[in-house]
Formats: C-alpha cells, structure tokens, sequence
C-alpha cells in the first residue's frame, strides 16, 4: 500500500500545484491589488513603492514561488475588503461550513442508504415508489429553491425554525461549534437539509441501482442455494459490494457539499466559507479568492485519498490483486 500512498501524494501536490498557479492568476488579471489597497488617488511614487513593498515588481516566477512558499504555510496575505489577514478569516468560517458539512452528509448517508437498500428490496410497493418520486424531485429542484421553500413552509408559516444566522456557539479552543448548544442544533436543520436533498436522492438511487445489480450475481445465487437467509444474504453479502461505488460517491459528494455550500450559506446567512467567498466575489477581494480555492482544492484531495484509502478495507479483492501485482 505504500507504494500507492506515494503515487496519490505525488498527484495529490501536482493538483494543488496547478490550483495554486490558477489561485495566482487571479492576482495577475482580476484588478490591481495596489489600486484596491491605496485607492483611485494614489500618487504614482506610492504605487510603485507598496508594488516593490508587495514583491509585484519582481518576474512572474519569483512571484509564484513565493505565492506557493507562503500557501504552503497558510498565508495568502491580506484581505483588500476587511484589511485582517486570510488565514484569520478562514479560521474564523471554517468551522461553520465544515460543521454544515458533516451534518449535512450524515443526514444523507442515514437516510439515503436505507431507503435505497428498502426500494431495492421492495420494488413494487407503494413506499418504494413514493421514495423514487420524491428522489426525482430532489434532483430536479434547485439548492436555492429548497431553501426558500423551507424557510416558506418551516419558518413563516409554521415559525417551528430560524431563518437565518447560527445561533449560539461554543468555543473548544480555537474552534466554535454550535453542536454542542440547543440553539445552535435549531438553527442548523433547515440549511443541513437543504444541502442534504440532493445528496440524499442521489445516494438513494445510486444504493438501490447498485443493490439490484449485486442481488443478480452468480454469488448471491449461490448463497441462497446454501440456504443462508434472506437477512443475511440481503445485509451480509449483498449490501458490503454494494458500498465501493457508494462510498466513492459520497466521498466527491462531501467535497461538493463543503465546496458548494456557497448557495445554501448565502440563503440562511450562514457565516461560513461560502457566504466569505461571495462577499470576496462582490468586492473583488483577490487574496481570499485564492485562499477559497486553495482550501477547496486541498478538501477534495484529502477526501479523495481517505476514499482511495478505504477501498482496501471495505473490498478485499483489492488487497488481493495488489498482492498478486507485487508476487
């Protein structure tokens, strides 16, 4: 296995290599940081003292080189809009988005697999058809039309959740969580599930494909006419290979919901990475820009070799063609 980790590590910096250089760019051809920062009445002689001061006057390479060395540390300078640092305020919204995040997939994976694995079982039944009727609504409604439907019916309507906001937090050293307090719970319903719908149906429809598909190979016909139950055959042997494809889905979906909770977050106010990067967006505030993508970039990659990583524990015929590659 070590081998592997060593090749996934290798194409895990080059990806991020070619996310920082994009991340650069974006200081190369999105306005003049110099502008944002001294603004339109600047003097020629102090913009071309803060460019020498910001190391702007010296060949692209030299800039990009020290744009990955302070990457490397977590450091994308100052904010053009807030004037704090990039590492702060990522730190500070972080927590929020991966927190929207983990609750959001768990939501997912709780419901979503077992009502994949009933629709598989029980095709012909009313409850199965109902579930495949509302998974195709749930893939076809938009993120944003979720959320306002929601607040509609959950907020103004029934007043039963919070439309906005995080409610109160804890902090547990340098990270707030809103776990860990009954307010902080009751605000965080309605945007989890909207960011879990779509995950959801999909993990739903993907279980019972997968499901059906395993239930139809010669093994599982030879496990019956072994006579194991329905129970054991259905939960022991069929549902196990039907996690490989699962589990990879739902770890690009992660990335995604942490990447793309940017809709979610901006319809619930939710003080999060997402709600950061538009108000960057709006207010053309470069260095977070890039910070936003860098961070997305190294999630997907981390999650991606956690993935990898657990194929080899849930699908031993993995572990056994590598031993064979390597006999």
């Amino acid at each position: 296995m070590f081998p592997f980790i060593l090749r996934r590590l290798a194409q895990a910096v080059l990806v991020m290599v070619c996310v920082a250089l994009l991340a650069f760019m974006l200081f190369q051809h999105v306005g003049d940081p110099v502008v944002f920062l001294l603004g339109q009445d600047a003097t020629p002689d102090q913009i071309r003292a803060l460019r020498a001061d910001l190391g702007l006057d010296q060949p692209f390479v030299v800039q990009f080189w020290h744009f990955l060395a302070n990457a490397a540390q977590g450091e994308f300078g100052i904010s053009l809009r807030q004037g704090a640092k990039v590492s702060r305020l990522i730190a500070e919204r972080l927590p929020a988005t991966l927190e929207l995040a983990f609750v959001a997939a768990a939501l997912a994976l709780a419901l979503g697999i077992p009502m994949g694995v009933y629709a598989a079982l029980q095709r012909g039944s009313v409850v199965s058809q109902m579930f495949m009727m509302v998974s195709l609504l749930g893939v076809s409604l938009p993120t944003f039309l979720i959320g306002i439907l929601l607040i509609l019916v959950f907020s103004v309507n029934l007043g039963w959740f919070p439309s906005f906001g995080r409610g109160d937090v804890v902090q547990v050293g340098w990270w707030s969580t809103g776990l860990l307090s009954p307010q902080g719970w009751h605000h965080i319903i309605l945007p989890a599930a909207t960011l879990a719908i779509f995950q959801l149906t999909l993990i739903m429809r993907l279980v019972r494909a997968e499901m059906l598909e395993v239930l139809r190979t010669d093994y599982i016909k030879f496990a019956r006419a072994r006579g194991l139950s329905n129970r054991a055959v259905h939960f022991g042997h069929a549902l196990k290979n039907t996690l490989v494809p699962v589990m990879t889905i739902t770890g690009l979906q992660l990335g995604g919901l942490i990447a793309f909770a940017i809709i979610t977050e901006t319809v619930f106010q939710w003080p999060g990475m997402g709600l950061l990067f538009i108000q960057a967006v709006t207010f053309a505030d470069i260095p977070v820009m890039a910070a936003y993508l860098c961070l997305i970039a190294l999630i997907f990659v981390v999650i991606n070799l956690i993935v990898d990583l657990l194929y080899f524990v849930v699908d031993p015929r993995l572990r056994v063609e590598k031993t064979g590659t390597h006999g």
